[in-house]
Order: structure tokens, then sequence, then C-alpha cells
């Protein structure tokens, strides 16, 4: 393409109904995400919101990432990595997902450890809070002395 032919990045720009419309999201949603400095826009001259095509793709990285259950500050941060003015690409993808692999590995874990130790468990009325692996692992209430202890802290 030569530069007579290029497109004009500010014609290009989309309106925040548009990428609402091809993110499959809300528009407020677009404006939480700005306001948690997740994407940026523009203003043009009406004062209306305008979107660089690349955020079509940072929204979806977005929404994938909070499928995976990570905080949005943890989301920020990795975008943050992320070169401006273009859409993030499968290497830019492959190095966000390496970032949080370990962290999904080690909830998954937890959830399964959670997740067997719940056949020992009778639901709250236990018949023995003493062997209880989900409220009261190893005893630890018991060992802070006689008497109702706090459950809603975790030991």
């Amino acid at each position: 393409m030569t530069e007579t032919t290029r497109l004009n990045p500010v014609k290009q720009a989309l309106s925040v109904g548009e990428v609402a419309r091809r993110c499959g999201v809300a528009v407020s949603t677009l404006h939480f995400y700005e306001r948690k400095q997740l994407i940026v826009s523009t203003r043009n001259a009406g004062n209306q919101r305008r979107y660089r095509r690349d955020v079509v793709r940072r929204v979806a990285v977005i929404k994938t990432a909070q499928r995976l259950g990570i905080p949005l500050a943890e989301i920020r941060k990795a975008l943050t990595t992320l070169p401006e003015g273009r859409a993030p690409s499968a290497s830019d993808w492959g190095r966000l997902s390496e970032l949080w692999r370990a962290q999904l590995d080690r909830r998954i874990q937890g959830l399964t450890q959670l997740r067997d130790a719940l056949d020992g468990c009778i639901g709250c009325g236990c018949l023995s809070l003493q062997a209880c692996p989900l409220r009261n692992p190893d005893d630890v209430l018991g060992k802070a002395g006689p008497g109702p202890r706090r459950f809603e802290v975790d030991p």
C-alpha cells in the first residue's frame, strides 16, 4: 500500500457503539475498562469517544483474561507490556498467557485439593470440627484454646 492509499487513522477510529458491537460487550463495559486504564480513547470534535481499531483485540484479551479469573489489576499490568498503536499479536498473547499459566496452575491445584477434601465434609454443623479439613485444618482453632472460634477468618 502506498502512502497515498493508506487509510487515515482518524477516519478509521471506531465509535464506542461500534467497539461494543464488535466485542460483544456493553458500552458501559468499555467506559469501565477506560476508568480502570485497560483501554484508551480519544475525543473527536463533538467530544465523542473514538477508539483505535486495535482496541477490539485488547478487549478480547481482557475478556479472555477475566474468564480465566485474572484480576483487573494484573490484566492492566500485563497490557502495559504491549506496544501501543497495534493489535496484540499471537506472540504477545503467548507471552501474556505464560505470565498467567503458573497462577492458573496454582489455582487448579488448590481447587483440586478443596474438591478432594469436600468428600470428608458434611456441611457446617460438622460432627467434628476438629477433623474438618475445610473449616479447621489440623485443628488450628482448637490450639487457640477451648470455646468458639471465629470461622469467618481463615486460620
